[in-house]
């Protein structure tokens, strides 16, 4: 359980990291502010206690290691490494820009602190297999965690990895579900739907957990089971709301792709002061 101290310095780092994502999608003009703030939780609670890495040794041979399949949330995955101490805070204001190293999919070779590129919807949690397969052979004792979509799940690569993981006994895998239900089209439920996403991965072989992706007791559980699970990959199915924390944000298709306006940032922030 956590401690009071403890969840109060979550939701403190929280807040902060949201404040910041709205600031920088609306300088950039451009980015995913839904997927971005549904997914913020999970990041700022791997970063902030659960993960085993060192800023200034980003490619330490003993980290954890991170993949965020759903690419296009990376504000949230850079706001996090820049507060955490990877880059100086005020690269974040070069979000999207030409030259800078903060583009709108994460780039393994120009940021510090991610373990994986990302681009096409779909390719992630191939590579996190790997990775995790690579520390099964040379004997490491790190984990590799994993971010990926519901609208991404609708991948056939998705599930091909899916089954390699368990035929491999990845153990070693940890895979967080993002399921804040819409995708850039409408509902993921309209568009392909998943059917139901629990019995589907147990049928894949998987350890499956469902929690409230915006619970840090709930997070912080999950992790700790799947760690204690010695045959099988985990997957943690996390109910979130797309653009938490911002009211008009949050369910609003819109924002999946469309960044706030100077009135809308001033609101927001307010709102975000107040939780």
């Amino acid at each position: 359980m956590l401690s009071n101290e403890k969840l109060n310095e979550l939701k403190t780092f929280s807040q902060k990291v949201r404040k910041k994502i709205v600031q920088i999608l609306g300088l950039a003009g451009s980015g995913h502010p839904g997927g971005s703030l549904s997914s913020a939780d999970i990041i700022v609670a791997l970063y902030s206690g659960i993960m085993k890495y060192d800023p200034l040794k980003p490619r330490m041979a003993e980290r954890d290691r991170f993949v965020l399949s759903k690419g296009h949330a990376c504000p949230a995955l850079y706001v996090v490494l820049a507060f955490k101490g990877f880059f100086p805070v005020e690269d974040l204001d070069t979000l999207r820009k030409l030259g800078s190293h903060l583009q709108g999919h994460p780039d393994m070779k120009s940021t510090p602190g991610i373990d994986m590129s990302a681009g096409s919807l779909g390719q992630g949690l191939s590579a996190a297999c790997g990775i995790a397969l690579a520390g099964k052979i040379d004997d490491k004792e790190y984990f590799t965690y994993c971010i990926i979509g519901d609208g991404e799940s609708q991948e056939g690569q998705v599930w091909e990895a899916a089954m390699f993981a368990a035929h491999n006994k990845l153990n070693n895998l940890i895979v967080f579900l993002d399921f804040n239900k819409l995708q850039i089209e409408g509902k993921v439920k309209d568009i392909i739907g998943p059917l139901n996403f629990q019995d589907k991965w147990q049928s894949f072989g998987w350890h499956v957990q469902v929690i409230n992706g915006h619970s840090y007791e709930h997070i912080f559980q999950a992790v700790s089971a799947a760690k204690q699970e010695k045959e099988k990959p985990s997957i943690i199915i996390s109910n979130t709301i797309k653009g938490k924390g911002v009211s008009f944000m949050e369910g609003n298709l819109s924002f999946h792709g469309a960044t706030p306006t100077e009135e809308e940032i001033q609101k927001a922030i307010e709102e975000i002061n107040g939780i």
